[in-house]
């Protein structure tokens, strides 16, 4: 049995398991409002966290640049203390394991910024599209470091799509190595805009239909932490289906590999 990190972690994290009408409610729709998940100084810590590795490595908002400079950083829990812990012990572990099941292993931490200026959008796609993940049970998390509605670009879900399961696309090597960006043909009137507060996470399935429109507030950003979970035998279809290397965060995994993997780092 692991050890129970929250009473550690519960001055930045908010702890709450979901209810029985939540785990339905997810089941029909593909998605589901946490709420807060972060203190009021866990929110404060992880915003100045991330920002030093942001600024670190991406500096000052550049219109000419490319999408990945301007709106991606990965790995982020290999650059903030605090990331980390919450990637590897925060609350959505927790509904991972009551979503996905009792082994959970992590599969992708990045930011997604759209800072002041940057009025790209995201085309409509499903994250297991960017790594077809089987079983196709993955969860992608996004924890709001600022206030996301539809003037700063939050993201736009169609309810119940995930129940449609993959669609057919085609992602060769170099697209995945130049991570491409896809764009799937979808009727816009099928989407909803979901506003987040900071603090707050909002997870999906993966086979969630979603996209973002560009940020047009003058004066404020679109800071998102993503998070995604899978099952810890969770395997790359697209890479024949060599099991998806990720911390062993709860339960157990037949593979060695996953077993082994970033297990020098602590979990708190």
């Amino acid at each position: 049995m692991s050890k129970d990190h929250r009473p550690t972690l519960a001055p930045w994290f908010v702890y709450r398991a979901l209810t029985a009408d939540e785990l339905r409610s997810f089941a029909d729709n593909g998605y589901l409002l946490y709420g807060p998940s972060l203190t009021d100084a866990g929110l404060e810590r992880m915003r100045d966290e991330c920002m030093t590795a942001w600024n670190a490595e991406k500096g000052p908002f550049d219109p000419d640049s490319t999408w990945l400079n301007n709106a991606l950083l990965s790995n982020i829990h290999h650059r903030t203390e605090l990331v980390r812990q919450y990637y590897f012990s925060g609350p959505i572990v927790d509904v991972a394991t009551q979503i996905i099941g009792p082994n959970i292993k992590t599969a992708t931490s990045q930011l997604t910024f759209k800072m002041r200026g940057n009025t790209q959008s995201f085309a409509w796609h499903q994250d297991n599209v960017y790594g077809e993940l089987e079983p196709y049970n993955a969860i992608s998390c996004l924890t709001a470091l600022d206030d996301a509605d539809q003037k700063n670009g939050c993201i736009w879900l169609v309810p119940g799509s995930h129940t449609q399961g993959q669609v057919e696309y085609e992602r060769t090597d170099e697209d995945m190595q130049q991570r491409t960006v896809v764009e799937l043909d979808i009727d816009d009137a099928l989407g909803v805009p979901v506003p987040i507060k900071a603090g707050q996470c909002l997870f999906f399935h993966a086979l969630m239909l979603h996209k973002s429109e560009g940020n047009f507030a003058k004066d404020r950003d679109r800071r998102i932490l993503f998070l995604r979970y899978a099952d810890a035998d969770a395997v790359e279809v697209y890479n024949d289906r060599t099991p998806r290397l990720g911390r062993l965060v709860r339960g157990n995994t037949k593979y060695n590999e996953v077993r082994a993997y970033e297990a020098q780092l602590p979990l708190v």
